[in-house]
């Protein structure tokens, strides 16, 4: 399946992409200088994202990490573009989650290619795990990743610091009865919430509900939102999937209560749990 362009509903690429250069971070390991390998980075969002109403600086007790879109095959280096369409959500998060003493990072891909058995999104996104416990310590991880994003999220989900994951709109290969099908092990004793739009046209819906309804045998907590008549970019109900995302990286890292309709969709069997409809107005029925 050909993947394309980033959505737009996640910022103004245009506008922040010399932003998603330089977002603070540190390179782990530079590039060789004579073959430039490029290595991953984890850069954090402009400003202290921890920082309380009342000025002080609490001690992280939580991390987010944004897996930004990527390509299924590609040798290129990581897109810039990639980096500050993920922006306008990271400090969404962050600005939600001061108080509790949350971090945001985002991950800085060595490339934009998955490329096959490599899967080096993938790695990259553990690397970052481990890169946030040398950090902060024993913190727990909430994983965050769109399309190429989402799919390195749950591939990462089995780190022990990870306990739980966002993937919106993850793209994942067709099924092929010859190859072995996307792991589902690594979710066990994870929070697991997936969004869908169901006029996804670049990744089918359908494929990450065959995939919860696979991990929903063995973990419980795992559940999947649809959006109707919405497609890849999620953009006709942008504020309803961020205040969602909200939702559950609050619930998941800090214990706090979910809305009902999440709390409702991770007790629901399937398939009532996995195709549960994201209501318009999600957002504004939380702060009523």
């Amino acid at each position: 399946m050909a993947h394309h362009a980033l959505p737009r509903w996640w910022g103004r690429p245009a506008a922040e992409a010399a932003a998603a250069n330089d977002l603070g971070g540190t390179t782990v390991a530079r590039a060789e200088q004579g073959g430039r390998t490029p290595r991953a980075k984890l850069g954090s969002l402009p400003g202290r994202s921890g920082v309380r109403n009342d000025g002080r600086d609490p001690a992280v007790a939580g991390a987010v990490l944004l897996l930004p879109d990527g390509e299924p095959e590609s040798a290129r280096r990581a897109s810039a573009w990639s980096y500050a369409a993920v922006l306008p959500l990271g400090r969404t998060l962050a600005k939600a989650g001061r108080d509790d003493g949350l971090v945001v990072h985002s991950v800085r891909y060595r490339g934009r290619g998955w490329n096959g058995a490599d899967a080096r999104l993938a790695a990259d996104a553990t690397w970052a795990v481990e890169e946030v416990v040398r950090r902060y310590g024993d913190v727990p991880v909430c994983l965050v990743g769109h399309g190429m994003g989402g799919r390195a999220a749950l591939h990462a989900a089995g780190h022990p610091a990870v306990n739980s994951v966002l993937a919106l709109a993850p793209w994942l290969p067709d099924e092929d009865m010859a190859a072995d099908p996307e792991p589902v092990r690594q979710l066990a004793g994870r929070q697991v919430l997936i969004v869908h739009g169901t006029n996804d046209a670049r990744t089918d819906p359908e494929l990450s509900y065959r995939l919860a309804e696979r991990a929903k045998k063995s973990n419980r907590d795992i559940c999947r939102f649809e959006v109707h008549s919405d497609g890849h970019a999620l953009r006709q109900y942008q504020e309803e999937v961020q205040a969602l995302a909200v939702d559950f990286v609050r619930g998941s890292l800090f214990t706090r209560s979910y809305a009902r309709p999440v709390a409702d969709a991770l007790a629901a069997p399937p398939p009532l749990g996995l195709r549960m409809p994201l209501a318009a107005g999600f957002g504004r029925s939380l702060r009523a």
